[in-house]
């Protein structure tokens, strides 16, 4: 006696290998959204700092982290008291992501804390909360865009915003975003995290000659710089 086979058949296969599809589409759909909603978070902190610093200076006449009055102009501020002899010249001085509670590239986020024009930390010596972190859990920093502070070479402006640990593909879409899609030109531009101060920008396909840097990877990790 013949014992019958069972197994799928054509119609059924199908309809699995649709609802695998289906899946997949779903999945790879709802990672490109999170990856939007990144570079959309990215962009809002290069868009809202500026703000920062026209907000603050047109209430004390003077620029978050180089007041140098700036315990009176905001209750529980301190003032910077270095670099040395630069406090309250006009220019925020100091090393772009420094660490240094006296620094006023450091003081920079508590006064405009304190200023309420941001939220945050405004414990200095609490490194870990009080240090601005961008939506990919890099640093953010800022300061005056003069020769001897510029990050990235070529860039003009008076300040430069920087955030750092940004993968490839998102620099590729920021730029795209907030410049001219090419990160070795215009007022947004990168360089490999870690970089030296005044390092040229890394570039993507059909850059123009006068772009010099290595090829930008999607899967390394970068500096952005916005100058303005």
């Amino acid at each position: 006696m013949k014992s019958q086979q069972s197994g799928f058949t054509l119609v059924e296969i199908a309809i699995v290998l649709v609802i695998i599809g289906l899946l997949l589409g779903g999945i790879l759909k709802g990672q490109e959204l999170i990856n939007s909603a990144k570079v959309k978070n990215l962009a809002n902190d290069f868009r809202v700092i500026p703000t920062y610093i026209y907000a603050y200076q047109d209430k004390y006449k003077s620029l978050p982290g180089d007041d140098g009055v700036a315990d009176k102009h905001v209750n529980g501020a301190t003032n910077a008291t270095t670099p040395a002899g630069g406090i309250g010249n006009g220019v925020i001085n100091g090393v772009m992501f420094s660490t240094t509670a006296t620094d006023e590239t450091y003081l920079f986020w508590q006064h405009v804390r304190l200023a309420n024009l941001a939220s945050g930390s405004t414990n200095t010596a609490d490194a870990p909360t009080y240090i601005p972190k961008n939506a990919l859990g890099g640093d953010l920093g800022i300061n005056s865009a003069t020769t001897a502070q510029l990050q990235i070479a070529g860039m003009t402006g008076t300040y430069q915003v920087c955030s750092k640990g940004v993968l490839g593909r998102f620099v590729k879409q920021l730029d795209l975003q907030m410049d001219d899609g090419q990160p070795c030109t215009g007022s947004l531009r990168a360089v490999a995290d870690g970089a030296a101060l005044g390092a040229t920008a890394v570039k993507a396909p059909n850059a123009p000659a006068s772009c010099t840097g290595a090829d930008i990877d999607d899967a390394t990790i970068y500096t952005v710089c916005m100058t303005f």
